[in-house]
């Protein structure tokens, strides 16, 4: 397809027809209106989630297997990060953004792009792990909250303006 020709019109996804649903329907126009940032939100968590459970289970295999704090906190959050990015990615391009890229150099292209804003917030996040478990000594999962805080905003933000903006 070439990137001129219009695509047909979306049809309604599963949170469109969610919000269709008697006793649903008074929240739609607020919903219409704050869709990206809503799916933003929901996906945010879920990321975060999958984030938090891929840090836990290689925090443990790593702690159990005898690894440094600096090794589990590097190790852990490398885990977390590839996988909470490729949910994210995944979400983002459907859900979120409604990404209209197509072919595979578009996609390949956009992935690039997410992927790279996404290492960016991976180095932030590892400097805010570094300085906060091991220069600080804060206990691990307050400093993954506050650093998981800062990320879900710089991503949203990258994603915005940079990954998946509109084309004129």
């Amino acid at each position: 397809m070439d990137e001129n020709e219009s695509l047909p019109p979306r049809k309604p996804d599963i949170f469109d027809r969610i919000m269709r649903l008697p006793g649903l329907r008074i929240f739609e126009p607020f919903y219409k209106k704050n869709k990206e940032v809503l799916m933003y939100l929901f996906f945010g968590v879920l990321t975060t989630a999958v984030s938090f459970v891929t840090a836990g289970i290689s925090k443990h295999l790593l702690e159990s297997a005898g690894a440094s704090v600096s090794a589990v906190t590097l190790i852990s959050t490398t885990i977390s990060w590839i996988c909470a990015v490729t949910f994210a990615y995944i979400t983002n391009r459907i859900w979120v953004f409604n990404s209209e890229t197509r072919g595979t150099k578009g996609i390949l292209i956009e992935m690039a792009s997410f992927y790279g804003g996404r290492l960016f917030t991976y180095f932030a996040e590892m400097l805010m792990m570094w300085v906060g478990c091991t220069l600080w000594e804060f206990s691990y999962w307050p400093t993954k909250i506050v650093a998981n805080v800062v990320v879900l905003i710089l991503n949203y933000v990258i994603s915005k303006l940079l990954v998946f903006r509109r084309k004129k």
